[in-house]
């Protein structure tokens, strides 16, 4: 074990997000799905709960989580949705709530969500309209919820017209990490996860972006030896989020700067569909290239810092290009800004970008103008 992997291993790694009478804790480290009945019993109402979770996860995870409950002393109903982003919708929505009406829910039973970032979207929304609002905890199990959706308190599904244009902010109750779960993550998801840790140092840590330079290779690496480096991207990402959520929770102003690289990203995914051609992550990752190179365009940022980060990016295999080509044929800017103005950061008619003075110096801005916004897709696509 390397100096630097050996100081990690000692690195505190619980984090409180400070929200007065609503501060959560997120428990991040190995074995935490067989001690979640011990962990999450202090945060019940009553001795019962009910998990939502999907198919990829459920032969994996369910049982070793009932078993957990079982023992210590808490009963448990559950309903399993298919795997994938298609499952963010009304009918499932509809589904998750008639399960839990049929399983006699009451305002005390908490609600869990086991999953990645869908199962906790939905499960929260779920939560946050049952019977007017009831808790729940996240278990997330993929990176990318690790790091991000599992922690903050946005919910939501999606619609024709857009991703996350329907939910609620709803916080929840305890957040359990447990870092084993990402061993059997294939690569190309833990990478989409790795791209939102890379984020956190974009956006406002310079400092954490060069450590990630320097290690994030490490930390993507598998095994035992990776888990130091793994567990500190996952602690740092979340004490980024926890600041930032307990500043501004409803998303009026800084919490927006989270958003680095979703606007591109999203319009991306949109026109890719949610059947898994593009992952959220993989499009945040373009995203995120895309807001500098603009920032580097309109005179903010610098040429080199853009060069930063397609450098790392590549390092890792995450992609830094956007797709030329969809399900509907060519992808052109125009599509893409028609996308764009389903945002929900649309204010008063213009979009709202996150731009950055440099790596570590994001800000928000919605005077980007649309000339400049067509040159910088029409150059990403090879236009």
């Amino acid at each position: 074990m390397n100096a630097e992997a050996a100081r990690l291993v000692t690195a505190d790694a619980a984090v409180t997000v400070a929200l007065g009478e609503r501060a959560y804790g997120i428990h991040v480290g190995r074995g935490l799905l067989a001690r979640a009945g011990e962990l999450c019993a202090p945060v019940l109402k009553q001795r019962r709960v009910f998990i939502v979770t999907d198919s990829n996860i459920a032969p994996l995870y369910l049982a070793p989580l009932t078993n957990s409950l079982k023992a210590a002393g808490i009963r448990e109903d559950h309903v399993i949705v298919p795997a994938g982003e298609a499952s963010k919708d009304f009918a499932h929505l509809e589904q998750v709530l008639d399960a839990m009406l049929a399983a006699k829910c009451e305002r005390g039973t908490m609600i869990v969500a086991l999953g990645g970032g869908v199962v906790g979207d939905l499960a929260g929304f779920a939560a946050a309209v049952l019977l007017r609002g009831v808790d729940f905890i996240q278990i997330p199990t993929t990176l990318l919820s690790q790091v991000d959706s599992s922690v903050g308190g946005k919910t939501g599904i999606n619609t024709s017209a857009g991703k996350n244009l329907v939910g609620a902010f709803h916080q929840p109750k305890l957040v359990l990490a447990d870092t084993d779960v990402l061993g059997t993550l294939p690569r190309r998801e833990l990478l989409a996860g790795y791209a939102e840790v890379a984020k956190y140092g974009l956006l406002g840590d310079a400092a954490f972006w060069a450590w990630l330079e320097t290690n994030g290779a490490a930390a993507l690496s598998g095994g035992d030896n990776a888990h130091p480096f793994l567990r500190h991207c996952i602690v740092a990402s979340c004490e980024a989020k926890a600041r930032i959520v307990a500043a501004d929770e409803k998303e009026s102003g800084e919490r927006a700067l989270l958003n680095l690289g979703h606007t591109f990203g999203h319009a991306f995914e949109a026109e890719m569909g949610y059947g898994g051609a593009l992952l959220h992550g993989e499009a945040v990752a373009m995203g995120m290239v895309m807001a500098f190179e603009i920032s580097a365009r309109m005179g903010l940022a610098l040429a080199a810092d853009v060069a930063r980060i397609r450098a790392h990016f590549a390092k890792v295999d995450l992609p830094v290009a956007p797709p030329k080509q969809g399900p509907r044929g060519a992808i052109t800017p125009a599509i893409l800004m028609a996308h764009m103005t389903q945002d929900k950061k649309m204010k008063d008619g213009k979009l709202t970008f996150v731009l950055a003075r440099g790596i570590g110096k994001a800000f928000l801005s919605n005077e980007v103008p649309a000339v400049m916004l067509e040159e910088t897709l029409s150059a990403a696509l090879g236009g």
